[in-house]
């Protein structure tokens, strides 16, 4: 795999350094312009975020909507959440399990009717609460939640079940579009096609496949924002397609990310005209068996799947030429409760010897009936990272007897194909959002507490070992106890695959201002305090 990896890099250009492009002090935004941007995909396969798990969805609709409280626009990263919707930032009262908020007095929806409490505690019940038939995969993020109330127009009320350092940094979730109750009440189904929210931006036009536009809220309530009249997003699944039309000024920028040897060639061509955003990324790739076909109902299966994938040799092998970077665990490194090297080279798969990795691969598929084994791995167009994984998975299991093809799908039939179970084993993402490493695990709990996991399994084991997690304040007991959670999950029992985590890079034109980069590709999206600089 290395020397595969390293014909695909000799390809690229020599990596030249670029620094983040950092706020310029003083700078007076202007008003006017319209943003053209790229989303990298063919189209989101709905525009009901509650429901979704892609940035399709996002990069296509966040404009229109607003949250109850979100991350700080200017410092994404940041670990201290701002107000949207609400008025101020709580102060939990009854032993830290009741949080209060305030909202804003005299928010419209953008059909002129007004926001109240009743619509944030309902579109939040959704989320948390969802009625049968009703899809929300960021559920489990939510457990410690008893209950929602709106006791009048302009409050809210989350009543917890326990204290939990996890609330607040859920609550700040960008797919929690905040809807209106009565569209709800109409048909819960109804945000899947339609949009409605209050906003920055006011939908405009959508011609599927191709673009979404939106038009600047008049009656937005941060007063002065936003800056721009206008945005267009522009469909292109196709990497080829992005990067010429950002070289070409048809567009300014992708959110999502491009790789190095991208950012490189726009670079070259581009100049100075260039700016560049750097940072980790709150995104994890994995790899999911479906546990309900055999042989991937047995953990000595999934785990030979594990052992054989060489991720310390890999992972700066792919850094060159895709966006990852670092080997971890399901803990994003960045974290103060990540685990150290030492602790992860103890767990299956993360062995510093690769030959002695394989060697017990062989032998537990032995053990299982399983030598040789012959299966399809279910893997998403999109080009990064996904098409490298497929390719470093797919050389790795040769080397131990695996017979593996791959069937590369659009990421709606990708994620329909996952729902129905429909796969043998999978390629996925972990992206989360603002950084909250306790519930940000909750993804690898079994699918009837998160719908968003595609194992099919259950363990009670887990899902005790997650809620004795999150009730623990102490920080040093937080980290040991989310080491002991990732290595039932990784190692234990195999439940999932994690691959490496990923870099976000973002070339712009650097006369797009106002937009920071966060370690996520969901958050600050809305492009409220994006302004053009020409």
């Amino acid at each position: 795999m290395t020397r595969t990896l390293g014909r695909m890099a000799a390809l690229a250009m020599a990596v030249i350094l670029i620094a983040a492009a950092p706020a310029v002090a003083g700078e007076t935004p202007k008003r006017g312009g319209i943003l053209t941007y790229m989303i990298p995909a063919d189209s989101p396969p709905s525009f009901d975020a509650q429901r979704e798990e892609t940035y399709a969805t996002i990069h296509a609709a966040a404009p229109f909507y607003s949250t109850l409280i979100r991350a700080n626009p200017m410092d994404p990263g940041s670990p201290d959440m701002v107000c949207d919707l609400c008025v101020e930032m709580p102060k939990p009262t009854e032993n830290n399990t009741v949080y209060t908020f305030k909202i804003r007095p005299g928010v419209k929806f953008h059909d002129g009717t007004p926001l109240t409490a009743e619509d944030v505690a309902a579109s939040w019940r959704k989320i948390i609460f969802p009625p049968e038939g009703v899809i929300s995969p960021r559920q489990s993020n939510f457990v410690m939640v008893d209950k929602i109330e709106a006791p009048d127009p302009s409050t809210v009320v989350f009543r917890l079940k326990f204290a939990t350092d996890a609330f607040i940094p859920a609550l700040a979730d960008p797919y929690a579009w905040i809807y209106s109750k009565a569209k709800l009440d109409q048909d819960v189904h109804w945000y899947e096609k339609n949009i409605l929210g209050s906003g920055p931006f006011k939908f405009k036009n959508y011609e599927t496949g191709q673009s979404i536009e939106g038009v600047r809220n008049p009656d937005y309530y941060h007063q002065g924002l936003p800056y721009l009249d206008g945005f267009k997003g522009i469909f292109a699944d196709k990497q080829v397609t992005r990067v010429e039309a950002i070289k070409s000024d048809q567009a300014a920028m992708e959110f999502r990310g491009l790789p190095p040897t991208v950012r490189d060639e726009l670079k070259q061509a581009l100049g100075d005209r260039l700016a560049v955003q750097e940072d980790d990324w709150n995104c994890g790739g994995l790899i999911t068996p479906n546990h309900k076909r055999k042989p991937f109902d047995d953990p000595r299966v999934r785990r030979a799947l594990s052992l054989a994938l060489d991720r310390w040799h890999t992972a700066p092998e792919l850094a060159k030429i895709a966006l990852v970077k670092t080997v971890g665990g399901i803990t994003f490194p960045g974290s103060p409760l990540a685990p150290s090297k030492e602790q992860l080279e103890t767990i299956a798969g993360y062995w510093p010897d690769i030959e002695k990795s394989r060697a017990e691969a062989k032998r537990l598929l032995k053990e299982a009936g399983a030598e040789n084994l012959s299966f399809t791995l279910l893997n998403r167009s999109t080009d990064q990272p996904y098409k490298y994984y497929g390719i470093w998975a797919v050389d790795d299991w040769s080397k131990i007897g695996l017979k593996v093809t791959q069937k590369v799908l659009p990421v709606g039939p990708w994620f329909a194909a996952q729902r129905s179970g429909d796969f043998d084993v999978t390629t996925e993402g972990n992206c989360q959002n603002v950084v909250n490493p306790l519930a940000d695990v909750g993804k690898y709990l079994p699918h009837t507490i998160s719908s968003g996991n595609y194992g099919y399994f259950e363990d009670q084991h887990e899902i005790d070992l997650y809620q004795d997690m999150l009730r623990e304040l102490d920080k040093a007991k937080q980290k040991e106890k989310l080491f002991n959670f990732a290595k039932y999950v990784l190692d234990d029992q195999a439940h999932g695959i994690f691959l490496l985590w990923w870099r976000r890079i973002v070339p712009y034109h650097s006369y797009v201002k106002g937009w920071k980069i966060g370690p996520s590709h969901y958050v600050n999206q809305d492009l409220g305090t994006v302004w053009l600089d020409k």
